[in-house]
């Protein structure tokens, strides 16, 4: 399957550079601003706010296939050492977990949006605040693979090579 991806470059990539942070830094400010609008809504009973939460979750649930599709990708080729192996199957794991994580939110917020535009309930507040969690630990993950591991940087394709 790999024959039918165009030569590598020196990021060991077939394109110039990694797609998936580029992609998941959208999830990442979609995700966190829904549950600061949603939180911010509550606490000043400006229920305009839960409109722009509610885009702002789909969005982010349908933007979070994307970066998946892009990071396992980039995972595949990425040739992980050492411990840098099993922070990006966590990652991975972790990744496919927000991703339903974030459809749950987006159907439930649907419904809770269908049912009464202008209030949520505690449980979704907290089923928010569980997700910026996640996210949190999510994007700590990412870090270490680029910023301690150096995946798909120059320099460490260079060694493995």
């Amino acid at each position: 399957m790999l024959e039918l991806l165009p030569p590598l470059n020196d990021h060991n990539l077939p394109w110039m550079d990694t797609i998936h942070p580029i992609v998941v830094h959208f999830v990442i400010a979609m995700a966190v601003i829904s549950v600061i609008f949603d939180l911010i809504g509550v606490l000043t009973r400006r229920t305009n706010l839960f409109e722009v939460s509610f885009w702002n979750l789909l969005f982010a649930t349908a933007a979070i296939f994307v970066a998946i599709i892009f990071g396992q990708v980039e995972a595949g080729l990425a040739e992980p050492y050492g411990r840098a192996s099993e922070i990006l199957n966590l990652h991975s794991t972790l990744g496919w977990s927000l991703a339903g994580v974030l459809s749950l939110l987006s159907g439930w917020r649907y419904v809770i949006r269908s049912k009464d535009p202008q209030s949520l309930p505690l449980p979704f507040l907290a089923a928010g605040g569980v997700l910026a969690l996640l996210v949190v630990v999510q994007v700590t993950l990412g870090n270490q693979l680029i910023w301690v591991y150096g995946l798909h940087t120059v320099p460490v394709v260079e060694a493995i090579r």
